[in-house]
């Protein structure tokens, strides 16, 4: 265990925070200036003393312990970015003379404490992870080397109770309910379930030995580590329609469910009534995944756009004709808490007339965050741009407005279903989705307005909205009008026509 006494490597700490002022400076959606960076960062040592302050006085920094000016320092230029990070280390080294919970903090401390405290300014989603959660979010994102299970302590043994298919814990035949009992030769009695996590993984490719109990026998298992990247994607084949849930977007997401809809179709005999992308519950995750996933499901067109302050964040993604999906009526599935690339997807395919949306509205995360790794092995997940999906409005604080909305709670199958068979046109969601293609990002006013017509909702596993999606995909005409609903051109066909909202606003500015 590292000692918190120990000092500083002062060498680190200054290239940590220079690359990472640096990043934020040059990258960051909004512009800002090393001095507001360095200065907001410093002030997060509060959060390890409360009695440590940091204040600027002109041109001198200000270094506080109990209310009394302890230290003054010269400020650095505005935009030095190298001089406010020197200065950082300074003032968390004098602060250590100041305060034993700063003493007693690592270096590892102070880093969360200052880049927490900077990007918690700049706005919701920026964050920084220190060496240990990083490296967990990177096995997340790009996998990691082990064996291939999941295991919950169950009265003091490790039991497995997931093996994943074509892994190397699946090709040497461990089993659901097998209990791992040594590693390596090393008894796992009393170990706790993290120490046994990393023993697990290892480099891909080394080599690791397992002993295990399956009822009363114990079998002795010798295995090759290999990348082990966590599966997003679940299929499942009901009556010739393919309902795909998709938990997150990891390296694999976009791979997993082109050959999860490859095999749905091959097990039914080359042909499927339709697809449904359940997206209820999703975060989001990759970008790329994002694009490459609509892009299963569309021939041509405009997937999303990013559009950012560096020349790097500003880009355009277009489909590409040849993918399986392309010719499938499509369903998409979202809620709430539906984030960032699910609404990529659900946007996509909505904008493109691919997909009927069924749910509530979705989250409204619609900034672009990146990965930056800094010196001390931790990251700092910074947003950088904002999309925009292929009818141009923005996805952030906006969301995605499902064609069928099932927020009402009293809302049935039939009920809706007969909404939509004698929804004249213009119907109200093609009103609504006309006035959302068409809202300002800064018209907060009316984009909290739009958001109430559909409201954001948890929904799960609600058994409405995939009765709806399969009740849709049964009657290829049905669908085929739920479609026209939300198309660009059905919205534009009545963006001459003042939908309720659009009367009341006039009324007040008149």
């Amino acid at each position: 265990m590292a000692n918190p006494h120990a000092p500083y490597d002062t060498s680190e700490a200054e290239k940590t925070f220079a690359f990472g002022y640096t990043s934020i400076v040059e990258r960051h959606l909004e512009r800002v200036n090393a001095a507001s960076v360095a200065m907001e960062g410093m002030r997060g040592l509060g959060a390890i003393d409360p009695e440590i302050g940091i204040s600027r006085l002109d041109d001198k920094v200000l270094l506080s312990a109990s209310d009394h000016v302890a230290a003054e320092y010269p400020a650095p230029g505005d935009d030095d970015v190298r001089g406010w990070a020197r200065l950082t280390v300074t003032v968390a080294l004098e602060a250590r003379g100041l305060s034993t919970k700063v003493q007693d903090a690592d270096l590892e401390k102070v880093y969360e404490s200052v880049f927490d405290a900077t990007l918690a300014k700049l706005d919701l989603f920026s964050r920084y992870a220190g060496t240990k959660e990083a490296r967990d979010h990177r096995a997340s994102r790009n996998g990691f080397g082990g064996v291939g299970i999941k295991f919950d302590m169950v009265e003091g043994d490790a039991k497995i109770i997931e093996v994943m298919a074509d892994t190397p814990a699946a090709h040497a035949g461990l089993a659901v309910d097998d209990i791992i009992t040594h590693i390596e030769g090393e008894s796992l009695a009393g170990m706790p379930k993290d120490d046994i996590s990393k023993r697990l993984r290892g480099p891909v490719a080394s080599a690791v030995s397992l002993a295990v109990r399956r009822g009363f026998k114990p079998l002795d298992v010798a295995l090759r580590r290999g990348l082990i990247v966590p599966p997003t994607v679940t299929a499942t084949l009901k009556d010739g329609i393919a309902e795909f849930k998709i938990t997150s977007f990891n390296q694999r997401t976009a791979l997993s469910l082109k050959q999860e809809l490859e095999h749905a179709r091959a097990q039914n005999g080359g042909s499927l009534k339709g697809v449904v992308l359940d997206m209820r519950g999703n975060p989001g995750g990759l970008l790329d995944q994002a694009v490459a996933m609509s892009d299963l499901f569309m021939k041509d067109g405009p997937i999303v756009s990013t559009k950012g302050r560096s020349p790097l964040a500003s880009q355009a993604y277009e489909a590409r004709e040849g993918d399986m999906g392309e010719d499938l009526p499509v369903v998409v599935l979202v809620d709430g808490k539906s984030a960032s690339a699910a609404e990529i997807v659900s946007a996509a395919l909505q904008d493109a007339g691919r997909a009927v949306v069924i749910g509530t509205n979705s989250y409204g995360k619609g900034t672009v965050q990146t990965v930056i790794q800094l010196p001390n092995d931790g990251e700092m997940t910074l947003t950088w741009s904002r999309f925009h999906t292929p009818s141009g409005y923005a996805l952030h604080g906006l969301g995605v407005l499902p064609t069928i909305c099932t927020a009402d709670e009293r809302a049935t199958s039939a009920g809706l279903m007969e909404g939509v068979v004698h929804a004249a046109m213009p119907a109200p969601v093609t009103e609504n989705l006309s006035l959302w293609r068409h809202a300002r990002l800064d018209d907060t006013d009316l984009r909290k307005q739009l958001r109430a017509t559909c409201p954001a909702a948890k929904h799960g596993d609600a058994k409405l909205d995939m009765d709806l999606a399969e009740a849709l995909l049964n009657d290829q005409g049905m669908y085929s009008h739920a479609l026209t609903l939300s198309a660009p051109g059905a919205a534009a066909a009545s963006a001459h026509i003042l939908s309720p909202m659009e009367r009341s606003l006039q009324q007040v500015e008149h």
